[in-house]
């Protein structure tokens, strides 16, 4: 194996080793500026809530999405494993880790593909970095939907992350070529994924402009790729301790997630919420604003990391503090959720703008 294919595969185990043990949450979502009005007489019965959801013509049991987090080592390929028997038992949508170091090495590929051999029947989305795709092309692509089976491609973007590793490819030029010429000529569909930095409303138009089938926004307020990096250069004695600093000062970078998510909504759909989503109730708030789906990771994470028990105790609390949720402001259904009267409130009101189309009905 070349020392570069060894390097990706390397850093995959730093990522997750890192994002367990470390504090590498910056920011605010600014879910803390929403809250829901109280229904005293919410004429639902609470054991009769409907959490299905529908995404990309496919049916979910709970709009809960586990987020991209892992593989590409072997040490990652018992996570996966567990992520996707939560997913097969929940009938949730999972997304794999960037699919870069089984694509440059085929024989890490079982450390994805695990996750189709766990869940047959899930919805699973593949994940390829644009600068991967402008690099080397649909064939990529092809490979990593056909390696693990996919139902669907996220194309992410990192740039922010990019900047501060110093392995990063810095040169985003013809990137978004390479993705319109993938939405164009791919049957699988694709879905345009920031990785903690937001979207906005001025990219979200172009994404839907290049054929993009679905965005998963990644705002601010959860796992911050810079904080990570920040410090995998700490650790590193041989690193540009610059770097370190930088990932420190860009950890503040980015779009709030509940602000991201307005501006997306805003331009098109499907979309996907995520970003420092860390309860049942913010996936309810995340669904009340518009989304098709919540993405969660780093909560996950963790117990994935431990057992299977402690991975469905942890699921099973955040279902639960979405059908309270739903339960106490009178929805039976995602569908009512959506229509559920919310305060916005501070700065993310001031962010989003009182005019807002999505939240002129809504605001009390």
């Amino acid at each position: 194996m070349s020392d570069k294919k060894r390097f990706t595969s390397s850093r995959k185990l730093d990522h997750l080793r890192i994002c367990a043990e470390e504090a590498v949450e910056s920011g605010e979502t600014g879910f803390s500026d929403i809250r829901f009005v109280h229904n005293a007489l919410p004429e639902c019965d609470m054991g009769s809530i409907d959490t299905s959801a529908r995404f990309l013509n496919h049916t979910f049991r709970s709009p809960l999405f586990i987020s991209a987090m892992t593989g590409g080592h072997p040490g990652t390929k018992d996570v996966n494993a567990r992520l996707a028997r939560a997913a097969e038992r929940y009938g949730l949508g999972i997304g794999v880790g960037s699919e870069r170091a089984a694509l440059e090495n085929p024989a890490l590929a079982d450390t994805f593909s695990v996750v189709r051999d766990e869940a047959p029947h899930a919805f699973i989305v593949g994940n390829l970095g644009v600068v991967q795709l402008r690099d080397h092309g649909i064939e990529w692509a092809e490979k990593a939907v056909e390696m693990i089976g996919a139902d669907a491609l996220a194309i992410h973007l990192n740039f922010l992350q990019e900047a501060i590793q110093p392995e990063g490819d810095h040169n985003a030029v013809g990137c978004f070529a390479a993705l319109a010429d993938l939405c164009r000529e791919f049957k699988t569909p694709v879905i345009v994924k920031e990785t903690g930095c937001g979207i906005s409303a001025a990219t979200a138009k172009k994404c839907w402009g290049a054929g993009a089938r679905a965005i998963d926004i990644g705002g601010w307020g959860g796992t911050s790729w810079a904080a990570v990096e920040s410090v995998r250069a700490a650790e590193n004695r041989s690193a540009d301790r610059r770097l370190k600093t930088l990932g420190e000062t860009f950890s503040e970078w980015g779009i709030p997630t509940a602000v991201s998510l307005a501006e997306v909504l805003a331009t098109g759909g499907p979309v996907i919420a995520s970003g420092g989503i860390r309860s049942g109730g913010d996936v309810a708030k995340g669904l009340s604003l518009g989304a098709d789906l919540c993405g969660m990771a780093l909560p996950l994470l963790k117990p994935a990391m431990e057992n299977d028990e402690s991975l469905f105790a942890a699921i099973d609390t955040i279902q639960q503090e979405l059908v309270t949720t739903m339960f106490l402001t009178g929805s039976a259904r995602i569908a009512d959720l959506k229509s559920a009267p919310l305060y916005i409130l501070g700065r993310t009101r001031q962010m989003v703008g009182k005019d807002n189309p999505i939240r002129v009905p809504r605001y009390q």
